[in-house]
């Protein structure tokens, strides 16, 4: 009757402490559940996806992301993938609801067991509980967070999918190195999609989501691999693959193969940075960096390379004539050299370059030691690589060296370098008994840029923004504002042209003084030769790039007609209507002035530069397209006889189709017999027009052929003389001249198109008159219906007594007044 009794008594007291238990549950239920995040916006999921920037040719240049992150649906995810991952986190997930019960029993007694040997105790979560964790829960480890994890997991199970949860987790978790998502990481880790990847490499990438830093296949790759195989020994467990297969997988090394986070196209860093500012500028930084942006450039890798080794020839022969300016820095030899070598920002971008240390110098030698890379687990290579310096590797140093530079210090290589001198070297050759020969090197003080374009779309091909972008990120061919010079007179000259004027019209070439206004001193323009040539046509005015000739050109059409002219063609924003900015004293940019010759070579319609051809969003439609031309009948189910589809070009038409052959007829002239004749070695139809700022500051050439326009420009940062001779003709059009040959080698020559309506006649070059047969010194001019060369001898801004007070012309041109009536 007790025992009885004792047990009534206990179930009473176990059904109220069942009751109190069930309560207190409901109690916490309605407690946790009453602000639990709304998990049916997990159908609206948008992850930060990163956006990726393509060259014309479809080749990767770069990526913009926060979360490095590509999202692929569950379709898309190889099974192989999908089951190293459940073997890894959740083998019973197509089987329980949210929750495992078996997995939350055995992680108990795990748990146990490591509070018991002082370890961290296990999770149980599973794929559900993860999502729910991942995407709208936060990391604390409380009860109540918990709590909420599991019932938002059950919650989830019954809105969505088995694969749309697996979708959402592969797509989200966190797996180092930057990488978000599956098929980020196999690109940051293999360089791989995840189609590619082998049971080795998937099985890695399933044993980051723990502790992606605990597994670093670098830093720790014993627990990586360790962790690896376990995942290869669970995959056989789950029946996923065989024994065989498994073993020949653990076998595998685990091989990574980091891909750059950087410029993915050598060279093209200029042209990728100035992509990501414009895309922030549209987009915004968010809608870059999170907008899964697919972005299609004008980008040509071919001729970005050959843009590149241009300018580098360029500024590397000017500034190895000014000299040597001594080592970029010194470190001790007392002890190893390396650590504090590899210490030092080399030139990532020049790869050709190295850091070396000089180690001994004698007359005719100096040793060296190059910089030993950093290892990506850390710390530098404890390999010492050594090589010499040749004195005739350094020769263009010592001449200044020798003359004073280091007077005291010794003769021939001596005189250059010391023990412990920090210096840039590049690769030769190999010397006899495996010693490699280097050259001296030192970075280029003075700056430049290069922009190539398509004339007929304003495709930005290539641009080059400086020397190295490791060492400048400022992009001169966008954001350097400098003073065109004498680049500028073809649009005074196209002005002219376009307003009555023909290239046989005279403009006196002589003294001319300009009265700035009532206190201001008297301007005196002067040609670069310190010379007048007397009375010259339009074409001999471009050709030899006389400065009095353009600005009595600009004075008798009047700035104002300039001015509008340099407006349309998208030179400048604003220009005053001053005398002195016919000769280009308004400042402009590479890329906006060669954008104008573009115009010019694309017949005067109007050329917007570009850099971006076509950009989709994540979803693939298209939000942006550069071309806008309209294709009337493209949209036609199928052919009919009706007429071909026509491309509608709504492009302002800036400049008259004849006025633009006539200017380009006179810029072939500056390349054959004028100040750009460096580049008469083509043999091909070029134009083009040289640019000096006063005192040599800042060198410009804008070339171009039919179908590439080219421009550079090369001075200082901070403006200052590039020395007496350093003109245009001389340290610019190499440039293009270099990279012309390279771009140009396999087409053929193609000769500029003449429009219709245009007549070519003979005309003497020095009085501009129509030629008699036989005449000598004689050349097509180009001109216009309603215009000929003139019967008359007359010249514009002709002024006696102004003339007379120093008359310096040739007895050709001298002649050529007293026949005109004008002696």
């Amino acid at each position: 009757m007790f025992l009885l009794r004792f047990i009534g008594y206990l179930f009473g007291i176990g059904s109220v402490a069942l009751l109190l238990i069930a309560g207190g549950g409901w109690l916490a239920y309605k407690y946790v559940e009453q602000d639990l995040p709304d998990y049916t916006a997990l159908k609206n999921y948008e992850p930060p996806v990163m956006s990726r920037v393509h060259a014309s040719d479809g080749e990767l240049v770069a990526e913009y992301a926060h979360e490095r992150r590509l999202f692929l649906p569950s379709q898309a995810i190889p099974p192989l993938l999908k089951n190293a991952f459940l073997s890894a986190e959740d083998k019973n997930f197509y089987e329980h609801v949210g929750l495992d019960p078996e997995g939350i029993v055995r992680a108990a007694i795990v748990t146990v067991q490591n509070k018991l040997a002082g370890r961290r105790p296990q999770g149980a979560s599973t794929i559900t509980q993860q999502v729910a964790k991942n995407f709208l829960l936060t990391n604390e480890q409380t009860l109540e967070r918990k709590l909420k994890e599991a019932i938002l997991a059950v919650r989830i199970e019954t809105a969505y999918s088995k694969e749309e949860i697996l979708e959402l987790y592969m797509n989200q978790i966190y797996l180092g190195v930057g990488a978000y998502g599956v098929a980020a990481a196999a690109l940051l880790y293999f360089d791989k999609s995840v189609h590619e990847l082998t049971i080795a490499e998937a099985a890695y990438l399933a044993a980051l989501p723990k502790a992606p830093s605990n597994y670093h296949p670098l830093r720790n790759s014993e627990a990586a691999l360790g962790r690896r195989n376990w995942v290869i020994g669970q995959m056989v467990a789950n029946g996923f693959i065989t024994q065989e297969q498994a073993d020949k997988a653990r076998a595998e090394p685990l091989k990574v193969v980091q891909r750059t986070t950087g410029p993915h196209i050598f060279g093209a860093d200029y042209f990728a940075e100035e992509v990501r500012r414009q895309l922030i500028e549209r987009y915004g930084e968010k809608g870059l960096y999170e907008g899964g942006l697919s972005v299609r450039t004008s980008l040509d890798p071919r001729l970005q390379l050959m843009a590149r080794r241009a300018l580098m020839k360029g500024l590397i022969a000017y500034d190895t004539a000014a000299g040597w300016r001594g080592p970029v820095a010194r470190i001790p030899l007392d002890k190893d050299w390396g650590p504090p070598l590899a210490e030092l920002k080399g030139l990532s971008d020049v790869p050709e370059w190295r850091l070396a240390v000089v180690l001994s110098v004698g007359d005719n030698e100096a040793q060296i030691g190059l910089q030993p890379p950093k290892l990506i687990a850390g710390g530098v290579s404890t390999e010492r690589e050594r090589g010499i310096v040749p004195l005739d590797q350094m020769k263009w140093a010592t001449h200044l060296a020798e003359s004073g530079k280091r007077s005291g210090i010794g003769r021939g290589a001596a005189s250059v370098l010391a023990a412990g001198d920090v210096v840039h070297v590049e690769k030769v050759a190999a010397a006899p008994g495996d010693r490699p020969i280097w050259r001296l090197r030192q970075v280029p003080e003075v700056s430049g840029a290069l922009v190539a374009m398509d004339p007929h779309t304003g495709r930005v091909l290539a641009v080059t923004g400086g020397f190295s972008f490791a060492e400048s990120e400022f992009n001169r061919a966008t954001q350097a504002w400098r003073q065109p010079g004498s680049s500028f007179k073809p649009f005074v000259y196209a002005a002219a042209l376009d307003n009555g004027y023909t290239p046989s019209s005279l403009v006196l070439d002589g003294p001319i003084e300009i009265q700035a206004g009532p206190g201001q001193p008297v301007w005196k323009p002067e040609n670069y030769s310190q010379k007048f040539y007397g009375p010259s046509t339009l074409r001999v005015g471009i050709e030899q790039s006389r400065n009095t000739m353009t600005v009595r050109l600009a004075k008798d059409m009047g700035m104002p007609l300039v001015v509008e002219y340099a407006k349309r063609f998208g030179i400048y924003d604003e220009l005053g209507a001053y005398l002195p900015m016919s000769l280009g004293a308004g400042e402009t940019t590479v890329l906006r002035l060669t954008s104008a010759y573009a115009t010019i070579a694309n017949g005067g319609r109007k050329v917007t530069a570009s850099f971006i051809d076509r950009i989709q969003d994540r979803y693939g439609k298209t939000v942006f397209k550069h071309d806008k031309r309209v294709c009337e009948g493209c949209d036609a189910a199928k052919w009919e006889r009706q007429d071909e589809p026509q491309l509608i070009d709504e492009r302002e038409q800036v400049l008259d189709p004849m006025t633009a052959y006539q200017i380009t007829s006179i810029m072939e002239g500056v390349v054959l017999r004028g100040t750009a004749t460096a580049l008469s070695d083509l043999k091909r139809p070029i134009a083009g027009k040289t640019g000096t700022t006063n005192d040599e500051k800042d060198v410009w050439f804008v070339g171009f052929t039919p179908d590439l326009v080219t421009g550079v420009y090369i001075g200082y940062d901070k403006p200052r003389g590039l020395g007496r001779g350093m003109s245009g003709g001389h340290t610019a059009a190499p440039v293009v001249r270099d990279f012309f040959a390279e771009a140009l080698k396999d087409t053929p020559a193609v000769p500029f198109r003449v429009p219709p309506g245009i007549r070519l006649i003979a005309v003497n070059r020095a009085t501009g008159m129509r030629a008699s047969p036989g005449e000598g010194g004689t050349i097509m001019e180009a001109f216009k219906p309603g215009t000929a060369p003139p019967d008359t001898y007359s010249v514009i801004g002709y002024d006696a007594e102004q003339f007379d007070k120093a008359r310096k012309v040739t007895p050709e041109q001298e002649r050529g007044l007293q026949q005109g009536g004008l002696y």
